[in-house]
C-alpha cells in the first residue's frame, strides 16, 4: 500500500508580489497566481487525487488554490497549519518597517522567542505547526487503517503555506538543507511525504 501526504503551497498573492510580511491576513490569489496554477495543472505536476482526503487552512488563498488544482472537493480545515502571524507587521514591507524599533528588535532576535507586536514568535509558530501536523498525521493514520485490507492507497492532500511547509520539512529532515528558507517551495509547488504508520520516511518534490 502506498501512503503519502502531499503538501502544496498556495498560489501567488499580492503579498508575494509586493514582498510583504503576511500570514494571518486573509488575502486572495492574485491574477498571476490564478494563471500560474492553471499552467501548472496543464503541465500535470500535481499528485494524483483519486481517493485522497483534502485539507486547507481555511484562508481564501488556500481555498482558491485547492479549487483551481483539483476542482470543488469536499475538504476539512486545519487552522493550526496556517502561516505565521506577523501581528502589527502584517501587510507591510521591509521598507515600511526597517526603522520601526519593534521591528528592529524582532528582526534581530536570534533565539526565536521574540514575538512581533500582537503576533507570534518563531518558537510559538513552530510549536503550532507541530501540533497541526500531529492532527493531520492522526487523520492520515486513520486513512491508512481504513484502506489497509482493501488494496487501496492512502493519500492526504494539504494546501497550506510556505512557512508551514518549511517548518514541517525542517522538523522531519534536519540538516538536509542549510537553512529554513531553503525548504520553502515556490508558489503552487510542494513536497510529497512517504509515510508509514505515523512515521515520515522520505520525500519528493513537485
Amino acid at each position: 500500500m502506498k501512503s503519502q501526504i502531499h503538501l502544496i503551497r498556495h498560489g501567488i498573492t499580492e503579498g508575494n508580489q509586493r514582498r510583504l510580511y503576511y500570514g494571518a491576513a486573509d488575502i486572495p490569489l492574485a491574477k498571476e497566481g490564478e494563471r500560474m496554477l492553471k499552467e501548472l495543472v496543464a503541465e500535470h505536476i500535481y499528485p494524483e487525487a483519486e481517493g485522497s482526503d483534502f485539507y486547507t487552512t481555511g484562508l481564501i488563498r488556500t481555498e482558491q488554490t485547492l479549487t483551481l488544482i483539483y476542482g470543488e472537493k469536499e475538504h476539512s480545515v486545519i487552522e493550526e497549519l496556517r502561516e505565521m502571524n506577523f501581528g502589527q507587521f502584517e501587510m507591510k514591507s521591509y521598507q515600511e518597517l526597517k526603522e520601526v524599533p519593534a521591528y528592529i528588535e524582532w528582526a534581530g532576535d536570534k533565539t526565536g522567542t521574540f514575538a512581533s507586536p500582537d503576533g507570534e514568535s518563531i518558537v510559538e509558530f513552530r510549536k503550532r505547526i507541530e501540533n497541526g501536523f500531529d492532527i493531520l498525521m492522526g487523520r492520515h493514520r486513520l486513512k491508512e487503517l481504513s484502506v489497509r485490507h482493501s488494496g487501496k492507497d492512502a493519500f492526504s492532500t494539504v494546501v497550506c503555506h510556505g512557512g508551514t511547509i518549511a517548518s514541517i520539512m525542517e522538523f522531519y529532515f534536519p540538516g538536509k538543507r542549510e537553512h529554513f528558507y531553503k525548504w520553502i517551495p515556490d508558489p503552487g509547488h510542494g513536497f510529497t511525504l512517504d509515510v508509514k504508520a505515523g512515521d515520515v520516511l522520505n520525500y519528493g518534490e513537485f
